[in-house]
């Protein structure tokens, strides 16, 4: 069921795209919320089967607390950090990206398919262990549907390679540093600065007419067995798309004291972790695990 709706997504048009289709990093307020792939306003996409469901997709998308709310524990949407609908350079990317699949992924120790992925992400950025309910599963509407938008995202796109723009996002491996020597209190720091305009002093997201940063930390909040829970991870998302008036703008330590001052804080914990990075040495940066290893 998942690959024919994928292959059916993929094939609802096979024109060729731009070679970097993505709203720049260094974007204004003007296009912060620009969405230049919007199926909402694709005339072609026709055949009702298919089109629902890769709506359906990018609504859950941007508003995944309202749209898939049995799947999510908190108020976090995929586009808090998958910015532009997942359409911006540098800020997590998603276009092109379903053709990679299947890849191995070393937090699993395993080959996953972009199912399994969008099922992790339900799991743990949207923290769907928190609802205590029935839980993702590949084949689960839901994930079809966000599946087939980001099927949609990757039309004309090559398989089995990942698109260039891909992990863009990371800080270069010379300028990181070591996670013992990141000052959380510098990172309060430089987010009371620079960061609580738009996330509020206690990190829960300030209204700004109908948009609402999501929340950085607290019981709403991705759970500690999200990509965003590495301080390392995390550290890039903020150095190329944050602040929000002016991404870009933080230096490499910067972002990496940030980072280290949101990971010192509480978040609902995921409860297998312990089965994450089986038979690898966890990640240094993965301090939510020092606990448990």
């Amino acid at each position: 069921m998942v690959v024919s709706l994928v292959a059916a997504a993929g094939a609802c048009s096979r024109s060729a795209r731009p070679s970097n289709p993505l709203v720049p990093a260094t974007t204004t307020m003007v296009t912060a919320w620009q969405v230049p792939l919007d199926p909402l306003k694709d005339p072609t996409l026709t055949d009702p089967k298919v089109a629902d469901q890769i709506k359906w997709g990018y609504r859950i998308f941007v508003d995944t607390p309202h749209e898939a709310p049995r799947f999510t524990g908190g108020k976090v949407a995929c586009a808090n950090c998958h910015l532009n609908a997942g359409q911006r350079e540098r800020a997590l990317p998603v276009v092109g990206v379903a053709g990679a699949f299947p890849e191995y992924n070393n937090r699993a120790a395993r080959l996953i398919t972009l199912a399994d992925r969008v099922v992790d992400c339900f799991l743990r950025s949207e923290n769907a262990t928190g609802r205590g309910d029935e839980a993702p599963s590949p084949t689960a509407k839901e994930v079809l549907a966000v599946s087939a938008y980001l099927s949609w995202l990757s039309r004309g796109y090559a398989v089995g390679v990942n698109p260039p723009w891909r992990g863009k996002n990371a800080i270069a491996p010379d300028k990181l540093l070591p996670v013992a020597k990141l000052d959380a209190h510098a990172g309060e720091a430089i987010y009371t600065e620079r960061c609580t305009s738009c996330h509020g002093a206690d990190g829960q997201g300030v209204q700004i007419g109908d948009k609402k940063a999501g929340p950085l930390w607290g019981p709403d909040s991705w759970n500690d067995g999200a990509g965003a829970s590495r301080v390392y991870t995390l550290a890039g998302i903020i150095r190329y798309s944050m602040p929000y008036l002016a991404p870009g703008s933080l230096t490499d330590e910067e972002a990496q004291q940030v980072a280290a001052y949101i990971t010192s804080k509480p978040r609902p914990a995921y409860p297998f972790k312990d089965r994450d990075y089986a038979g690898s040495k966890v990640p240094a940066d993965a301090v939510y695990y020092r606990a448990q290893r």
